[in-house]
């Protein structure tokens, strides 16, 4: 059910719940006491359950009136601190380029591209999301202007334009202090009485890898959830995971050893088909131009 209550209303219910007197809300609110009287009806309509209880010496609160107006209050304070923070940001840009990514690892460069790009076009800001589960979602509704994605997953899409960005190898990832950390390339082989994470919200590519290894080297298998969970696992000691490379967020807790395959991860920046914005455009450009600066950083 949908309960439409304006802001204005929510400062009648605030304001009474204050007060707890209905002539002295409607003469801070500068409304007359029958047209306060009127709202508060509407809004308990509106709600579905009594807010208030009128008592011989004014009102309270009822027990869904409290958590109600607690909510009100969090709900109108958000509210403020969002318009102030909208109000600064109004007065230093003029425009905003969104990006949307399923894990901050994933565009390893983009501080640095921010930095580049907004000192070279002073008044655009560029804004980061993060979404593993919705990112295509949303920015498909219109939630983001640039999305880093696997090819596979959106190469059939009509309505985006896709930049190719790398090929994420694929590599074993271990704790460091491990025998297979030491190794330069990690095989199939070298896995053989390990446990390897699998499953999870693995691409196509990694799977069949995962599967070849697993049927190759004989070593038992458990399903992970996520590649969070499989890194837990992997910091316990209690198991390894093939990963590909742009899920490394380089912070040196783990060892990333290259795995010997064939398979990669094509990755993409997406954009709207329809937009032709320049800022967009030299934004891309930006980011394009670390990864093509560095190209022996491993992805």
């Amino acid at each position: 059910m949908t309960i439409n209550i304006s802001v204005r209303q929510m400062e009648f219910v605030l304001e009474l719940a204050r007060v707890k007197n209905f002539n002295r809300a409607a003469k801070e609110l500068f409304v007359s006491q029958p047209t306060l009287t009127y709202q508060i009806r509407q809004i308990e309509e509106a709600a579905g359950f009594p807010i208030f209880l009128r008592t011989p010496k004014g009102v309270a609160l009822t027990p869904a009136g409290e958590q109600f107006a607690a909510t009100l209050q969090a709900v109108t304070g958000e509210l403020s601190r969002s318009i102030e923070q909208c109000r600064n940001f109004a007065s230093r840009y003029s425009a905003d380029i969104r990006v949307m990514m399923p894990i901050r690892s994933a565009l390893f460069f983009l501080p640095e591209a921010i930095r580049e790009f907004c000192a070279a076009n002073p008044g655009i800001s560029v804004t980061p999301g993060f979404n593993w589960d919705r990112g295509l979602d949303i920015f498909l509704r219109g939630g983001s202007d640039v999305l880093f994605a696997l090819e596979d997953d959106v190469k059939a899409i009509p309505e985006l334009a896709l930049t190719p960005l790398f090929k994420s190898r694929i590599y074993l990832v271990c704790p460091k202090g491990s025998a297979l950390a030491r190794k330069k390339t990690a095989r199939a082989e070298d896995l053989a009485g390990q446990t390897l994470m699998v499953g999870g919200p693995s691409p196509a590519p990694l799977r069949a890898v995962q599967e070849r290894v697993t049927k190759a080297s004989g070593c038992s298998y458990f399903t992970s959830q996520s590649h969070d969970m499989s890194l837990t696992y992997v910091a316990s000691g209690t198991g390894v995971v093939l990963s590909p490379g742009f899920l490394n967020d380089h912070s040196g807790m783990f060892a990333w050893v290259p795995f010997e395959c064939g398979e990669t991860i094509s990755c993409v920046l997406c954009t709207h088909r329809g937009d032709r914005r320049p800022m967009v455009s030299r934004f891309l450009r930006t980011l394009l131009s670390l990864y093509e600066r560095h190209p022996d950083f491993p992805v």
